[in-house]
């Protein structure tokens, strides 16, 4: 997976970069999930993981090139303050499901 920063846009009164990226993914066929694109995106712009959030991300009918948008903040305190609910769901890993005794019995 490959990724390109098309631009860069600060946005100093949310305290927050604004980013349009480029993903190839030639070698894995499909869409990379949101989580791996997350991690891209945070190792191009040497920021935390924790601060990056993809709003969008959509491939190309026919190609392996997908584009997305992505905020970086300079907080997650910024984060949670700005960004929607749904937004910070999805860029946030799947929780396991805890084992039940139960289920052992």
């Amino acid at each position: 997976m490959e990724i390109e920063i098309i631009s860069k846009k600060e946005n100093p009164l949310l305290k927050r970069r604004e980013v349009h990226f480029r993903v190839k993914h030639e070698q894995k066929g499909s869409t990379p999930p949101r989580l791996e694109v997350r991690n891209a995106v945070a190792s191009a712009l040497k920021a935390k993981v924790d601060f990056v959030f993809v709003k969008k991300f959509k491939t190309k009918t026919g190609k392996h090139v997908a584009v997305g948008l992505a905020n970086v903040y300079d907080s997650v305190d910024q984060a949670r303050l700005v960004e929607p609910e749904y937004i910070i769901k999805r860029n946030v890993p799947p929780e396991k499901p805890a084992e039940t005794k139960e289920g052992k019995e």
